[in-house]
């Protein structure tokens, strides 16, 4: 009826052979058609990049985007789940550069774009089947053989409709701008690709001294944190409002901010002497010398301009400006009127005006301090520390850089994302006005256009008389192109050919040549997935806004903003409802996983020896998803031993014996046996279960529902079936076997379908065994199933919190027995509990498990514990003098229940010594509690437990005879005896009292392990014989099968 279940933990190996059967029947297709038509549930999959390989990381995160659409299919909702590809961009760029020897965009142009695209294309895929076989072994199921997939015509052309609609709004447009710029690639970067890249480093700030005209000996002190920016300086900044100084140092003249002087000049013998002081503003039109000759035709620069930009809180005061490299020096230079002298060329090296021409910018700081230091211009050279961004692509330093880019105006609709994010259930709630807020906040204008190659054509054509046109469908470029070719591909070098005609001059359009930031193809997903507004547009309006994203927490400013972003800006409302933002994944002590540092984790490693279902429950339940996880082998062991483990023993158990008695389900229903009290408690303890997961689920209550799952699991193996062991073998099928069976049975086989959205493996091989076995009418994956539904009937909230006092009465009880050093099994006469009572019939359960033979409740704990006392030498020392000894000890041999008690009433405590009477108020004695002899006590939030361990010759014996009766348990195990295997037993010592201990135990000895006799003598032919030493007596126990 049943197959046979393996104790061990060899998860991964089973989850094989339920891949295979998924495969083989079509599962997840099987759930899908399964719920057509039900009420829409929406998950959007943020497109990873196939031609980079999955790492651990990934695994996390196809674990949580997993376990909800799980869970709300088998709630009945029609749950979408389409897999996506990002297949544009930069990695893709840099791959293919690499494996072609190019290095740049000089010789990616000599090899020819066109051949280079189609490399790219086909590096997309590198590492397909990785995905594919990472995401069947996770269990991560989604749509993998519809895909939307970036790069495809039908995906571009719902992109450039897009778009063209966000040039109608006004909100884009062409700008010269500093821009974040990455000389390695080529390309400018949008301030949320910016955030993904800081690193902290390092560098040499630079304070210069400027020889003022007309002026002998009399400098302007400025400083920058990029000295490579100084070839380029046109003019000095200082706050028009703060006070600055004139000074005198070392037989110089020098104009910097008062505040900072000491910063600057102190330290030194010679004190810096201050002449006058002024307003920045006076400071301004102030000429000086440049550092470096730099002509421009026409041009008035090298002066002091003013701006309040400038601040007082390091520095000097005075800062160089370079419009071509700093926003705030750009905006600086247009009030001014100053010339845009940039002497770095686009792949970051100095031009041939400089001193140092093709040197990399970061690589000329040192040169040009030293520059500076031999001729007497450098004040000083201060290091400092602080984060620098870098091209999360290529690992390159950026710079801030003017280019011409085309921008899409998100300053313009500020508010309106404000509003959206704050629609969104952000999980974290402090993403939403915290580390996405302050972004949205602060948002600046998207830089869109990248000067590269592979990516999504920018969908502009300009003409030389200043018109512009954005086209926004196929049909649209067919329409308006000369000769275009329907079937065009839509990227370069193809697309840059297409010309249209001006409709104002007559002359010809050519297409800007740039490609946009590939984070808009992500972005764009919601619609473009669908190739909306062209076709399909009620799967897009049913399925938009999602229900349910989640991607890790640099996504904030990644793939959540681009999604709400434009959102914003097409349709006016957040893209998604719920979002879990996942933190990373560390090693286990703590540290970003890198593979520079070699302490990354190769995830096949962890899925192919721990299973997924480990790696998943250990992502679930070892803390909230956005929290850092420290992940490690020993840390999934842990939590799979504490859960998975559990449960699938206590199956197994429970499969063992329906097996040997042929438990049919459905000849035997839960409502028609009759239940005992541990049978209602479990059923009780089961249904508040599934009310807590599925109110957890609902909410995205991961952690929580795991941990919940968790506990149960404990009860269910530690309390329930250890406390029904026994019942389970019987013979025949009735009473309290029958009920045990069915009430295990019932929570086996909702166990298998609350699991399965957590442990989707472990519960099919669970369901299968359980259900489909016994009834092939049923559906034949718990993923077909629905969720459980809670059963208010079987709740009994009373049941359940008289069980939690009794297990925290048996828990200190335990750890009585651990202090005295007395094993379960030797049997005390009574336990005395006070702070907590409980019902006659838990009362038995508490004896029984304690090994009591009686359970006292009672609020007076003076029976065990009494006070010790002691003088108060504080107070008692003047009084009494050399009487203290003997106060104390004569208060040693009171009752000190009966003086704390005395006290509490205000009365004193007489007595007299050596002729001298003495009187103690309460506050002459100290007092603290104790226990008295022959008792142990425990206590724990208000629950105290006292264990009488004072042992008669009676208890003695019958801990003699339960020690036996465990030996010859270990012993059938040892000699590999089935568990209903009946036996013969001897017991053989030289110890008289054992020996008659054994004989008068017999009975009792033999019914504990399914013995038939249990004799004195020598062990006969053919046992398994083994010696013990119980409780210091040496003996011999046979067992033999009969």
């Amino acid at each position: 009826m049943y197959q046979k279940v393996s104790t061990d933990m060899n998860f991964a190996q089973r989850e094989e052979e339920v891949i295979k059967f998924w495969r083989d029947e079509d599962i997840f297709k099987k759930t899908v058609k399964l719920r057509e038509g039900a009420p829409a549930f929406t998950f959007f999959d943020g497109p990873p990049t196939a031609n980079g390989k999955p790492h651990i990381g990934h695994v996390e995160t196809r674990a949580i985007k997993d376990i909800i659409p799980r869970y709300r299919t088998m709630k009945g909702y029609d749950v979408l789940r389409k897999a996506g590809w990002d297949t544009h961009g930069l990695p893709v760029e840099l791959e293919v550069e690499k494996m072609l020897g190019l290095d740049g965009k000089p010789q990616i142009e000599k090899y020819g774009i066109e051949p280079f695209i189609k490399e790219c294309k086909k590096s997309v895929w590198k590492y397909l089947h990785d995905w594919e076989v990472m995401s069947d072994q996770v269990g991560y199921w989604v749509d993998m053989e519809h895909p939307y997939i970036t790069y495809e015509n039908d995906y571009i052309e719902s992109e450039w409709w897009s778009l063209k609609k966000i040039y109608e709004k006004g909100l884009l447009y062409k700008g010269h701008k500093i821009v974040p710029y990455c000389p390695r690639c080529g390309t400018a970067l949008s301030s949320h690709e910016v955030a993904q890249g800081y690193k902290t480093v390092k560098e040499t700030s630079a304070v210069v001294r400027f020889k003022v005209k007309g002026a002998e000996n009399t400098y302007l002190v400025a400083w920058t944190t990029t000295p490579w920016t100084l070839p380029s300086n046109v003019a000095l900044c200082v706050n028009p409002d703060d006070e600055y100084v004139k000074l005198t140092f070392e037989g110089d003249t020098y104009y910097m901010a008062g505040a900072l002087v000491e910063s600057i000049f102190g330290g030194k013998e010679e004190k810096p002497v201050i002449v006058e002081t002024m307003k920045g503003k006076a400071l301004e039109y102030i000429e000086y010398e440049p550092l470096y000759a730099v002509e421009r035709e026409g041009a008035k620069f090298h002066y002091v301009v003013c701006d309040s930009y400038v601040t007082m809180s390091d520095g000097t005061g005075i800062v160089h400006i370079a419009p071509a490299f700093g926003e705030d020096d750009a905006r600086v230079g247009r009030q001014y009127n100053l010339p845009f002298v940039q002497l770095v060329d686009a792949q970051g090296c100095l031009t041939e005006e400089t001193k140092w021409p093709g040197v990399f910018v970061k690589d000329a700081d040192k040169l040009v301090l030293e520059d500076l230091k031999e001729r007497g211009l450098l004040v000083k050279a201060p290091k400092f520390e602080h984060d620098y961004p870098f091209c999360w692509r290529c690992d390159t330093p950026l710079i801030y850089y003017a280019r011409q880019s085309w921008f899409i105006k998100m300053t313009a609709v500020r508010d309106e994302l404000m509003r959206n994010n704050r629609a969104v259930n952000w999980m974290p709630d402090n993403i939403k006005e915290g580390r996405m807020g302050n972004f949205l906040e602060n948002v600046i204008d998207w830089g869109l256009s990248r000067e590269r190659y592979w990516g999504t054509p920018l969908p502009v054509w300009t003409c030389k008389c200043g018109h512009v046109h954005v086209i926004g469908s196929r049909e649209e470029l067919v329409r308006l192109g000369h000769d275009v070719d329907p079937n065009i591909e839509l990227h370069r070098p193809y697309i840059d050919n297409v010309v249209l005609t001006c409709p104002k001059c007559g002359g010809e359009m050519h297409r800007e040549k740039e490609v946009i930031d590939c984070w808009y193809d992500s972005g764009s997903m919601p619609f473009a997935q669908w190739h909306y507004p062209f076709e399909n547009k009620e799967q897009f309006e049913r399925r938009f806004p999602a229900d349910f994203i989640s991607e890790a927490i640099d996504q904030t400013r990644g793939w959540f903003y681009t999604l709400l972003a434009i959102s914003t800006c097409m349709f006016d409302t957040n893209p998604f409802k719920n979002c879990i933002v996942m933190g990373h994944v560390q090693d286990k002590d703590g540290k970003k996983m890198s593979k520079h540092v070699g302490n990354t984790v190769d995830p096949w490693s962890v899925l192919n020896t721990q299973g997924a279902d480990a790696v998943r429950w250990f992502f679930y339940n070892n803390a909230a998803p956005w929290m850092p996880n420290r992940f490690h082998a020993k840390a999934i062991d842990e939590t799979t031993r504490k859960y998975m483990g559990t449960l699938w023993n206590t199956y197994a158990f429970f499969i063992l014996y329906a097996e040997i008695d042929q438990f049919d389900p459905k000849a035997h229903p839960l409502d028609k046996v009759e239940l005992t009290l541990m049978d209602k408690w479990a059923l009780s303890r089961l249904n508040s279960l599934v009310r807590e997961v599925d109110a957890d689920l609902n909410e995205y209550k991961i952690f929580e529902a795991s941990r919940a799952m968790t506990d149960f699991v404990d009860d269910l193996s530690n309390w329930y079936v250890r406390r029904s062991r026994e019942r389970f073998w019987g013979k025949g099928m009735a009473g309290d076997k029958e009920a045990a069976f069915a009430t295990l049975y019932h929570i086996l086989e909702t166990m298998s379908r609350l699991t399965a959205p957590f442990t989707p493996f472990m519960a099919e091989s669970m369901y299968r065994n359980l259900v489909c076995s016994v009834d092939p009418t049923t559906p034949i994956s718990v993923h077909m199933t629905d969720f459980p539904t809670c059963d208010e009937k079987y709740i009994n909230t009373e049941l359940e919190q008289h069980m939690r006092d009794l297990l925290e009465v048996v828990v200190l009880g335990r750890s009585c027995r651990n202090e005295s050093g007395l094993k379960v099994r030797q049997p005390l006469s009574r336990m005395i509990v006070s702070g907590a009572t409980l019902p006659q019939d838990l009362c038995a359960l508490a004896e029984d498990e304690l090994n009591v033979k009686d359970a006292v409740f009672t609020d007076d704990a003076s029976e065990f514990m009494t006070y010790q006392l002691k003088p108060q030498m504080r107070t008692l020392g003047k009084k009494y003098g050399k009487l203290l000894k003997a106060i104390g000890e004569k208060l040693a041999t009171l009752d000190g229940n009966e003086v704390v008690a005395g006290f509490e009433k205000g009365e004193l405590l007489r007595f007299e010594l050596d002729g001298t009477a003495v009187e103690l108020e309460k506050d002459d004695v100290l007092t603290a509690p104790m226990q008295k002899p022959g008792y142990v006590v425990a206590t724990d939030r208000g629950v105290t437990v006292a264990l009488d361990t004072n042992l008669t010759e009676e208890l003695i014996a019958e801990g003699f005879a339960r020690e036996i009766i465990s030996k010859l348990q270990t012993m059938r195990k040892e000699a590999g005896f089935e568990v209903t295997d009946r036996i013969h037993v001897t017991v053989k010592t030289a110890d008289e009292k054992l020996a008659r201990i054994a004989e008068e135990n017999a009975e009792a000895i033999a019914h504990g392990v399914l013995a038939l006799d249990v004799v004195s003598g020598d062990a006969p032919e053919g046992a398994y014989v083994r010696d013990w030493n119980i409780n210091g007596i040496d003996a011999t126990l046979s067992v033999r099968k009969a």
